[in-house]
């Protein structure tokens, strides 16, 4: 495929549809397209925006004069789909179907792939493809158990953004991803840490649902006797404590509030209850980071720490410190999905990478 092509990027996040235009590896156009609360209202299932969202865009790319026919590879952040192997995947029937009907649950990821798809029906020669979907499954079947025979523990984790941040520190020192033992820490809304062995993620907390550490917005592991007895105290209704687990846990449920910014606010005021909270936070990660020490059955390369928590030096001070002992800490702050989209499309144009099918 010719190098000289561009691609589109796309991240539909709740409101807004973040988009990057890359050639030759580099962002050329970079735009967060707005969408009226009102109208996303109007649909009764998110999925069924995709084709209003993609228009946008569109619409977008037009007004910067900016020639879509140049447009080969639309990359969009992957959805809820069943379990698979890492990879990039061609947008296919069978996969609409799943985002639509998504096996796992209702998220503003699940409409990616299908803007993609509809975008690149409107470009001659364009394909849509995803990346390392947040269902990524490389666990090791030790890995899966629980103790409770009807119970497995499952692999939903920032697969694209783990994987990405973990080649860009191979590359960063001169090896290979898949010669590197490495723990990855990914601090957002969720928090995910997983067990890199060699290129394969084998062991990671299930974080959409809330297992690990608490984070902005999630629960966190909580203890189970405790969870039984609230699940049976006749005060809340199933969905109310799934929405309690999965979006209105952790730095949520203690300051009303899951926004990064009042981390920032708290160090420049120095507001201890607050800053205790976090305290707690970073005590957990690193609690999780340990545990997956013994995984590798070896000397562990690096620990990676990446997402939006890391921007704070503070933060990553109380992690570093209590981890560094198992093997140098490196920090990436933020959370590049569009460039990790990017990543992937160019390893696709110089083809790098195999095209996987979706079943």
């Amino acid at each position: 495929m010719d190098e000289n092509f561009s691609i589109l990027a796309i991240k539909p996040e709740f409101s807004l549809s973040k988009i990057g235009l890359y050639q030759h590896g580099t962002l050329i156009f970079l735009k967060s397209v707005q969408h009226p609360k009102e109208a996303l209202e109007s649909f009764k299932e998110q999925t069924d925006q995709y084709e209003y969202r993609a228009e946008a865009v569109l619409t977008e790319l037009r007004n910067a004069d900016i020639d879509i026919s140049d447009i080969r590879i639309i990359m969009a952040r992957g959805g809820l789909l069943k379990p698979i192997a890492s990879g990039v995947y061609e947008v296919n029937e069978a996969m609409k179907r799943d985002l639509h009907h998504s096996p796992v649950g209702r998220h503003s990821v699940n409409i990616g792939g299908l803007m993609a798809d509809f975008i690149a029906s409107k470009i001659s020669g364009a394909k849509a493809y995803i990346a390392d979907p947040a269902v990524v499954d490389e666990m090791e079947e030790i890995a899966r158990y629980t103790g409770f025979p009807d119970i497995k523990r499952h692999s939903i984790f920032h697969a694209l953004n783990h994987k990405y941040v973990a080649r860009k520190y191979a590359r960063a020192i001169r090896k290979s991803y898949d010669d590197l033992n490495l723990i990855v820490a990914h601090l957002g809304d969720g928090i995910s840490i997983g067990a890199h062995k060699k290129g394969r993620v084998v062991d990671v907390n299930q974080c959409f649902d809330g297992e690990g550490p608490f984070s902005l917005e999630r629960s966190g592991t909580i203890p189970m006797v405790d969870l039984v007895q609230m699940c049976y105290s006749g005060k809340y209704k199933q969905e109310e404590l799934l929405t309690m687990i999965r979006n209105e846990g952790g730095l949520s449920a203690y300051l009303g509030t899951s926004s990064y910014y009042e981390l920032e606010k708290a160090e420049k005021q120095n507001t201890t209850a607050v800053l205790k909270i976090f305290e707690a936070m970073a005590y957990q990660v690193s609690k999780y980071i340990g545990n997956l020490a013994p995984v590798f059955l070896a000397p562990v390369d690096a620990i990676l720490i990446t997402g939006m928590l890391a921007n704070s030096k503070w933060f990553m001070n109380l992690i570093s410190e209590r981890v560094k002992f198992i093997a140098p800490v490196h920090v990436f702050p933020g959370e590049d999905v569009l460039d990790a989209l990017a990543m992937n499309g160019n390893m696709l144009l110089k083809g790098e990478v195999k095209v996987l099918e979706y079943k």
